[in-house]
């Protein structure tokens, strides 16, 4: 009898222990991470980028981990949170930090011992800044928004730091692409989910802006740099110009979905936006890998 209900306890706190990690909703970041060691490197080292891709990720998980546990509270208000492992009471809040400490630790000292110094400081400064500096700041201030892009644009920065062992323009460049593309998908997000937002006490744009007029143009202002910082990508060498006036063209459908929502700020089209951003992003990172292939 004991066999048997530990037997059905382990599956379950398994699963409970994956979704805390977050993997589906890591898979881009550590996708980018991938992007920006094959962008920088010289030659293709199969043993650095699988350890840079397996420590990315388990850093990432970890931070996910900490922000889960950190936010639980306010998770159990939240509709679309409100299943995660903590508020159901399927982890405790102890065993959720020491399951986010291993993962990080781990992540942290793949990275140091199987990849370079360089790609764990960034990935040291990613996991602090999302787990400890975004996450407590949304309980105070919409400028944590701001402040939570800079983790969301580091991973492509790894996985250069992890190719070049420098941090060179071009880093700083993949960086400015995921920042800029960030605000527009978390505004048309957020936007969304506002009220369930509001019910937590979240301090996002779109809790303080009852006509999502401030919304709209946020992410309309973002999505117009976006555009700008692919087409940089051809003047710092990074690909031809022909591949950078592509990403910007991609750039520019993300445009008009930012102009529609702002034109008409309704549910429908912060959908349609938050939809395109995922598939914005990945055109430009395919328009970025195709051109430097032709380099």
């Amino acid at each position: 009898m004991t066999t048997v209900a530990a037997d059905q306890v382990s599956p379950l706190r398994a699963s409970h222990l994956l979704a805390l990690a977050k993997p589906r909703l890591n898979t881009l970041a550590v996708a980018t991470v991938g992007i920006g060691y094959y962008l920088g490197a010289p030659q293709l080292d199969l043993a650095v980028l699988l350890c840079v891709l397996a420590g990315s990720a388990l850093v990432a998980g970890g931070g996910a981990a900490f922000n889960q546990v950190a936010e639980r509270d306010l998770d159990a208000l939240m509709v679309r949170t409100r299943s995660r492992p903590l508020p159901l009471g399927g982890i405790t809040p102890a065993g959720g930090l020491i399951f986010a400490t291993i993962l990080s630790v781990t992540g942290l000292a793949l990275l140091a011992f199987g990849v370079n110094l360089l790609a764990t400081c960034v990935a040291l400064v990613t996991l602090v800044s999302y787990a400890w500096i975004y996450t407590p700041m949304k309980r105070h201030t919409t400028w944590a928004v701001i402040v939570g892009a800079v983790p969301g644009g580091l991973p492509p920065v790894i996985g250069w730091a992890a190719a070049r062992g420098a941090l060179t323009v071009e880093a700083w460049l993949l960086f400015a692409i995921v920042f800029a593309w960030q605000l527009p998908h978390f505004h048309s997000l957020a936007w969304l989910y506002r009220d369930d937002y509001a019910r937590a006490g979240f301090k996002v744009l779109s809790t303080t802006d009852p006509d999502g007029r401030r919304t709209a143009v946020h992410s309309l202002l973002w999505a117009l740099v976006l555009v700008g910082v692919c087409l940089l990508a051809a003047v710092v060498g990074l690909t031809p110009l022909a591949f950078a006036v592509a990403a910007a063209s991609f750039s520019a459908a993300f445009v008009v979905l930012a102009v529609l929502f702002a034109r008409e700020r309704s549910d429908a089209r912060a959908r349609t936006l938050f939809l395109g951003s995922l598939i914005v992003l990945p055109l430009i990172w395919a328009a970025l890998v195709a051109g430097h292939a032709n380099l």
